[in-house]
């Protein structure tokens, strides 16, 4: 990796940038991003360190992996053509539908000839006297760039914990966040998979007929609900391109970015015969309409959610007919809501299976991984294959590896080393031109739909800038401790996720205990946003090189 100060003395201030706007990563964010750049005029390039488009969406091709959000809700709304032209064919799409559609996408627009693939970011550095960042990029490549959008997402840094041997098993190992292209051959194999988080609760289902034997290794039980996806019907496609405005208008106005309706009554307003068919119309709702459309103080009032708990519970005992294996299943720790609730498919049933084996890693901990398997407190079970399905350094692990110097040299992993500090989950002080949509302090609801407002955002700036003559941008620090002590403040209220949950960087030894996303939620966001453009952008400090402003005087 290139030192960040030894990219310092390669800059050449008298140069001009290489490109206007440099976006890094190719997910759905940074697809979005680089549309929005070219389609307002600017230059822009983007950089990818894999082989293609997607981001998570590339990287998470675990079999089982798809969208928990409603595929057309998740999807692209500038354009009502692409809207109505793609018909997806499952209410929640999977891996390789997902990777499709992104890839129509790209061609669709023609933005495949701006992105450059296998260029892994090695240092970005600011270079005060041309007000541009200096990229180093894989292998040893610099481009200067006036603005850099790290568009590097959330899930983006695999976490895999720290097990003695783990590098000694002389079997196959994967992890779910970097899952290869090849299909894995799961055929009659000896399986075990860590971890039981969205990930986890996708691949055992999917793979369980497969095996020889699978072994789940389980630390903490989730608030699993049913996903309950569906093949969308020729009615429905039709139904849904006919209402595209009213549902562009749903999705861009409401807190979450869902479709789903707000519930409009609290739990003990109903009878408890009224509740019990809610809880089963709920059980069978798709996805996250389980907490969107759920009683309206499911995540403030203990005995609402204790109740909606208990029902639950009741389901588990209900599928899973080995009582012990149940117990494990059920969560005693959280609260529905406290941790980031996974939809699953068939995932308790899965256990009901005589190859499948649920591990308790509170009652025997991992000693080790061995050559041939996993030693727990309770002995050694061998295995053909290992599946990581343990999570990643949420919010922050991509950026703070990046090699990020600000200005004097700042690292933003040293700006950052007590949590993030940000405006509007977008910008950090002392690191002028850098935007990170989509990263800390956002995310609060369908993440496009988020992370797009975001984006529209940081588009409209750079507009704003080019029409006044400005070539740099940087918060003020007291807008941004203004925002990220709203986080903190409100993050200790519910319905906030709880500090168990790795929104809190919980899941990663030595990691702040910050919350990471924005807990003043979609509305805070558009507020604030709202208040920037009254007020004239006096949140930022903007600025003309010394070049620029002796050509406009």
């Amino acid at each position: 990796m290139t030192d960040p100060e030894q990219a310092v003395a390669r800059t050449d201030d008298r140069l001009a940038p290489d490109v206007d706007v440099l976006v890094v990563g190719a997910g759905i964010t940074g697809i979005y991003q680089l549309y929005r750049a070219l389609e307002a005029g600017f230059s822009a390039q983007l950089l990818e360190a894999g082989a293609g488009v997607g981001g998570t969406w590339y990287w998470n091709r675990y079999p089982g992996a798809r969208f928990d959000s409603e595929s057309y809700t998740y999807a692209y709304l500038f354009s009502k053509e692409l809207f109505e032209e793609w018909e997806w064919r499952e209410h929640f799409a999977g891996q390789p539908e997902i990777e499709r559609y992104l890839n129509h996408v790209v061609d669709r627009f023609d933005l495949r000839r701006h992105m450059r693939f296998g260029a892994a970011v090695n240092s970005a550095v600011w270079d005060e006297p041309s007000a541009t960042w200096s990229v180093v990029v894989d292998p040893d490549t610099v481009i200067r760039a006036r603005f850099m959008v790290a568009a590097t997402g959330n899930l983006s840094v695999p976490y895999y914990p720290d097990v003695p041997g783990r590098a000694d098993f002389e079997g196959e190992q994967y992890h779910t966040g970097r899952w290869p292209v090849t299909p894995v051959d799961f055929a009659g194999k000896r399986v075990a998979v860590v971890g039981t988080g969205s990930s986890g609760v996708q691949v055992v289902p999917a793979i369980a007929e497969q095996v020889a034997s699978l072994t789940v290794y389980q630390r903490t039980a989730n608030w699993c609900t049913p996903l309950n996806n569906a093949p969308i019907n020729p009615d429905e496609q039709a139904r849904l391109r006919a209402e595209f405005e009213p549902i562009c208008e749903t999705l861009q106005t409401s807190a979450s970015g869902f479709l789903h309706p707000v519930h409009d009554r609290a739990t003990f307003d109903d009878s408890e015969e009224e509740r019990r068919a809610f809880y089963e119309r709920m059980w069978n709702s798709p996805g996250f309409s389980k907490l969107t459309s759920n009683y309206t103080d499911l995540l403030f009032d203990p005995a609402a959610n204790a109740e909606w708990c208990e029902f639950i519970v009741e389901r588990i005992r209900g599928i899973v007919e080995d009582p012990a294996t149940a117990e494990r299943l059920i969560p005693k720790d959280h609260r529905f809501g406290e941790k980031r609730p996974p939809f699953v498919i068939g995932y308790y049933e899965a256990f009901n299976r005589p190859n499948v084996t649920l591990v308790d890693l509170k009652e025997t901990p991992i000693v080790r991984v061995t050559a041939g398997g996993i030693e727990t407190t309770d002995g050694e079970r061998p295995f053909d294959v290992l599946v990581w399905a343990t999570g990643f350094d949420y919010g922050t692990g991509a950026l703070t590896r990046m090699g990020i110097r600000g200005r004097n040299g700042e690292a933003l992993e040293d700006h950052w080393a007590d949590g993030p500090a940000t405006f509007l989950g977008i910008l950090s002080t002392g690191f002028p031109n850098l935007f990170f949509p989509g990263g800390p302090h956002a995310a609060a609801g369908n993440n496009p739909r988020y992370n797009g407002d975001q984006v529209d955002f940081i588009m409209d700036t750079l507009v704003h800038l080019r029409r006044h003559g400005y070539d740099s941008i940087e918060v003020e620090q007291a807008a941004e401790e203004r925002w990220t002590n709203m986080i903190d403040r409100w993050a200790a209220k519910p319905p906030s996720f709880g500090r168990s949950s790795y929104f809190f960087g919980a899941n990663i030894p030595g990691k702040p205990r910050r919350y990471l996303l924005n807990s003043g939620g979609r509305p805070k966001l558009l507020s604030m946003i709202a208040e920037v453009r009254d007020n004239d952008y006096r949140a930022f400090r903007l600025a003309r090189t010394p070049d620029s402003t002796a050509a406009t005087a």
